[in-house]
C-alpha cells in the first residue's frame, strides 16, 4: 500500500471528480481509513481492524475504493512469517476490485468513477485488505460489467498465476495434455478452465468428493490424491502445473513426455532439477507478476463466461481474521473473498 504524499500538481486536476459515491468521502474530507492491519507476525489473531492514513496516488498510480479483495495462501504465509515483505507493521492483500477515486499525475487510462480490478505488484505492493489502496495504473484493467466485485476480486492473483504458468510459460496449445495438481484450489480450478478454453485435455488431482466440481469446470479426468498415485499411469502430459512442491514436483517429472514442461509455484529442489535434466523436460519455478495484458485476457474470458472463480465464502473486513482461520484449513474449494463495500 503506497502512502507517499505527493504535491498537488500530481493529483487529479478536478478535485470534485475525486469523490466516491459508494463509500467514505474524498481524501481531502476523510484522511483516514480502516484496514486489516498487523504489527507483529503470528496467527490470525494478530490481524486487527485499524484506522490508518488514507494513501494518496503518486505519479502513474490510482487510488481505488476497495469493494472486495481476494484472499490467497500467500496472505496466510506472509502474516505468519517473514518472507518477501519487510517485518510488520503491514497490511496484506494483493487482489482488489473497486472504483477509482483519484488519479496521480500522468494517468491516462482511468478516471474517477471507473470500476477496475487487478493484482497489486507482487510481492511488494500488498495492501488491498483495506478501505482504500493505491497501485500502478497498469496493475489494473476495467472490471467486466457482467461480474460483480466479489467475483472480480477472486480472480486476479490466482488467475494470473494460472495464465502465466500455462500460456506465457508453457505455451499451452490445443490438443495438448495437462495435469493440474490441487485442481480444486484457488489457482487450480482457474487453471482447469483456462486450459480447457485453450483446447487442452485436462486431468486434475483432488479428493474424490471434489471430482464432480472439477468435471463441472470441464476436467476430462480426475485423480483422487488420497487413494491414487498420479504416476501409476501410462498417460504422459505436455504440461504439469504443480502448486504443492517437494516430492510431488520431483515425481511429476516422470509423467511428462520428453520436451514437456513442469511449472512449479513453489521453490524447486536439486532433486527436481536433476530429474528434469535426465528426462529431457523443462522444470520452471514461477512467481506471479502484475500484468495488464494478462488481466485483460482474464477479463475477456470472464466477460464471455469462460472463466469464473468459485467463491466458497465471503467475510467482511472486520472479520478478516476469521477468513484466515478458514483458509488455513487447506480445505477451501476455490477462493475466499473479503468484502469492504
Amino acid at each position: 500500500m503506497t502512502s507517499t504524499d505527493t504535491p498537488d500538481k500530481f493529483n487529479s486536476p478536478d478535485p470534485a471528480a475525486a469523490t466516491d459515491s459508494t463509500g467514505p468521502a474524498a481524501p481531502g474530507d476523510a484522511p483516514v481509513m480502516l484496514a486489516l492491519h498487523q504489527t507483529v507476525l503470528g496467527g490470525p489473531e494478530v490481524l486487527q481492524l485499524t484506522e490508518l492514513p488514507r494513501p494518496a496516488p503518486g505519479p502513474g498510480e490510482i487510488l481505488v475504493a476497495v469493494h472486495a479483495a481476494g484472499l490467497n495462501p500467500t496472505d496466510f504465509k506472509h502474516r505468519a512469517l517473514s518472507m518477501f515483505l519487510p517485518p510488520p507493521p503491514l497490511t496484506l492483500g494483493w487482489d482488489v476490485s473497486g472504483t477509482v477515486v483519484e488519479t496521480g499525475f500522468g494517468v491516462a487510462l482511468f478516471r474517477p468513477g471507473d470500476e477496475v480490478f487487478g493484482m497489486l505488484p507482487y510481492p511488494y505492493g500488498a495492501g488491498s485488505h483495506a478501505e482504500y489502496v493505491t497501485g500502478p495504473t497498469r496493475a489494473f484493467t476495467a472490471k467486466p460489467a457482467g461480474i460483480d466485485h466479489v467475483q472480480a476480486a477472486a480472480l486476479p492473483l490466482a488467475a494470473l498465476t494460472a495464465w502465466q504458468a500455462l500460456v506465457d510459460t508453457a505455451g499451452l496449445r490445443a490438443g495438448q495434455r495437462v495435469l493440474v495438481h490441487a485442481a480444486a484450489g484457488g489457482v487450480g480450478h482457474l487453471a482447469v478452465q483456462i486450459a480447457k478454453e485453450r483446447g487442452a485435455h485436462v486431468t486434475g488431482t483432488a479428493s474424490a468428493p471434489k471430482h464432480d466440481f472439477l468435471r463441472g469446470l470441464g476436467a476430462d479426468a480426475c485423480i483422487d490424491h488420497r487413494s491414487e498415485d498420479f504416476t501409476d499411469t501410462e498417460e504422459r502430459y505436455d504440461v504439469v502445473l504443480d502448486s504443492l512442491g517437494g516430492e510431488t514436483a520431483t515425481r511429476s517429472v516422470g509423467v511428462l513426455r520428453p520436451g514437456g514442461v513442469l511449472v512449479s509455484l513453489l521453490p524447486g529442489t536439486d532433486d527436481t532439477r536433476a530429474a528434469a535434466e535426465r528426462a529431457q523436460v523443462r522444470a520452471v519455478n514461477l512467481l506471479v507478476e502484475h500484468d495488464q495484458a494478462g488481466m485483460r485476457a482474464i477479463a475477456e474470458l470472464a466477460d464471455r463466461g469462460k472463466l469464473r472463480a468459485h467463491v466458497s465464502g465471503t467475510f467482511p473486513l472486520a472479520e478478516g481474521a476469521r477468513a484466515h482461520i478458514r483458509g488455513e484449513t487447506g480445505r477451501t474449494t476455490g477462493k475466499l473473498v473479503i468484502t469492504v463495500r
